[in-house]
């Protein structure tokens, strides 16, 4: 009988150290075991009071990492590569793109968002604005064409009907991606009061479908623990 995995994820805590705390990262990986459908062990990790746990296994990291049969590993990027490898199909679901574009769809609107946040003269705020409203309208773009598999099927269709980036499956794009969306969403309401426009139908539909999962609604971190993370970073405008 194969012996069992022990997987063992460490996150960032919330402040009061007990919840997920705000990380895109941490989400992300949190989702990738989530759908992997594996048994594994969350931990929190309260970096206000700088764990035994943090000095023993991964000196010098932050979180997220993990320990993988008594391997730690902590760089996000190889550790997403790791677990596609060795949590692989047709044990565990294959979350990897079939497009390589749904890897980088989105992938300058947090860059943008900074930008807008963390700006406090309203001079420059429209023309940041604007930036990062392409970037919402670039990725709302890639979500409403049409992929191939989709085009084999119905040769004349114009417009997407698939839930999620890749198709009608959670990928790694998505675990990468709606993290960074909700902190996004989150941070411009509270600073900005800016609501993810409606008219973009596919960015719309995409987030609808993603907060009915459970594998991204219960990774996120609470509203509250979002804005307590960006509460020196983001600026409301000067008037």
């Amino acid at each position: 009988m194969a012996e069992a995995l022990k997987i063992e994820l460490f996150i960032k805590a919330s402040d009061d150290g007990e919840s997920v705390g705000n990380c895109p990262f941490c989400q992300r990986l949190f989702m990738i075991l989530w759908l992997k459908t594996v048994n594994f062990t969350l931990t929190t990790v309260d970096m206000k009071r700088a764990p035994e746990v943090l000095k023993d296994l991964a000196p010098g990291s932050q979180p997220p990492f993990l320990l993988y049969n008594e391997e730690v590993r902590t760089d996000t990027n190889k550790i997403e590569e790791f677990l596609e490898e060795q949590l692989a199909h047709p044990q565990y679901p294959k979350l990897s793109c079939r497009y390589k574009q749904s890897n980088r769809a989105g992938d300058d609107i947090f860059h943008k968002f900074s930008a807008y946040i963390k700006n406090p003269n309203p001079g420059l705020n429209n023309m940041l604005e604007r930036k990062f409203l392409r970037s919402l309208m670039l990725l709302d773009q890639y979500l409403l064409a049409p992929l191939p598999h989709e085009l084999d099927k119905n040769p004349s269709q114009t417009v997407s009907q698939r839930r999620y980036l890749d198709g009608d499956e959670l990928s790694l794009a998505d675990c990468n991606l709606l993290p960074k969306l909700h902190i996004v969403k989150v941070v411009c309401r509270k600073y900005r009061d800016f609501e993810m426009p409606a008219a973009l139908k596919g960015l719309t539909r995409y987030l609808d479908n993603a907060y009915q999962r459970d594998e991204f609604r219960y990774t996120c971190p609470k509203d509250s623990e979002i804005l307590l993370a960006y509460h020196s970073v983001a600026k409301y405008l000067n008037k």
